[in-house]
């Protein structure tokens, strides 16, 4: 039986709040994993180039994937959900050439109806964020409330850093790849595919 420290939410050691913390992040986050483009790559690579298509990004932090996917697919158009506001005017800033192609909503999908008034989505991408719910056992609730807003012939693309060896240490916080695979198929998804592991990440396209 899991003890209430087991359970308890893992601190978070930044503020993403904070202008300075946000910041900061976005200065290093691709120095420290320079593999994170690779992950850009791949998730944009999923995306059909040609399609029209409506692309909704949880967690987009400064903007780094939308940037990539909207430089090699010129009719998508985005929704950017973050709860931080320092890190949607990084976005805003990086993506103003696409301006007329991105909405952004500020708001955390840590809330239980974070997906109200949204809409639905051919496509669901979100790039080292899970693990900002600070506890895996939220994850699948987190996967059901995508799949309730994805079109029918949607995907959900979802990437992550994983626990275990070459991955981090903090087993409350991070899954292993299989528990993310099981997380994604408890949440309803019939077909879940390992797209890329790389680093300390791992990435899941799901349907």
């Amino acid at each position: 039986m899991p003890t209430q420290t087991q359970l308890s939410d893992v601190p978070s050691p930044i503020d993403l709040q904070s202008e300075v913390d946000a910041k900061g992040w976005a200065e290093s986050a691709n120095q420290l994993r320079p593999w994170r483009v690779q992950f850009f790559e791949a998730i944009s690579a999923a995306i059909p180039s040609e399609r029209s298509a409506r692309v909704l990004e949880l967690g987009s932090g400064p903007g780094f994937l939308a940037e990539h996917i909207f430089r090699s697919h010129p009719s998508v158009h985005m929704t950017l959900l973050d709860f931080s506001e320092p890190m949607h005017a990084l976005a805003m800033e990086r993506l103003r050439p696409f301006a007329g192609r991105v909405s952004y909503v500020c708001r955390s999908f840590k809330e239980e109806n974070w997906m109200e008034g949204l809409g639905t989505f051919d496509y669901i991408a979100t790039n080292q964020a899970v693990h900002e719910l600070r506890h895996k056992r939220y994850a699948e609730r987190l996967h059901r409330s995508v799949r309730s807003i994805l079109n029918l012939d949607g995907r959900y693309l979802v990437s992550d850093h994983f626990c275990g060896e070459g991955g981090m240490k903090e087993d409350a916080l991070y899954m292993t790849i299989d528990e993310q695979r099981q997380a994604l198929l408890a949440a309803g998804f019939e077909e879940v595919s390992e797209l890329l592991c790389l680093g300390s990440m791992v990435l899941h396209g799901a349907a």
